[in-house]
This record gives structure tokens, sequence and C-alpha cells, in this order.
């Protein structure tokens, strides 16, 4: 039983992974940045496209920020 549930786990996990991967892009150095739309910190959302030929937009990721680890 327990290799049932681990295997079905297993292929659960890689199923929702696979639907869960961004789409793939080829930008090169100076290609304009695709759109995309994110949640933003007042509950609203922000696209990229509201600040397009407006502001400079400066994207900085920090992955283990706010985290315990």
């Amino acid at each position: 039983m327990r290799k049932l549930t681990f295997l079905l786990s297993t292929i659960l996990a890689s199923t929702l992974a696979a639907q869960m991967q961004p789409p793939k892009t080829h930008l090169k150095v100076g290609d304009m940045a695709p759109d995309f739309t994110l949640p933003s910190t007042a509950g609203g959302k922000v696209s990229l496209a509201d600040f397009r030929g407006k502001k400079a937009v400066v994207l900085a990721f920090f992955p283990a920020a706010f985290t315990g680890g």
C-alpha cells in the first residue's frame, strides 16, 4: 500500500510540475520583456504593460526572502 501511495504521489507531483512550467522564451540581451501580471502588495494586480514606456522597471528576486531557511 505504501508503494502504491508513493507511486501515485510521485506521478501527481510530476504532472503538476509539468503543468506549472513557465512558457519557454528565447530572449536575448536587449529584447523587450514579455508581459506578465503579478499580485501587488495592495491586493490588486500589476502588469508589466502598466509601466511600459512610462517608467523603468527593476525586478529583484530574493529566493530565500521571508523564509526560515
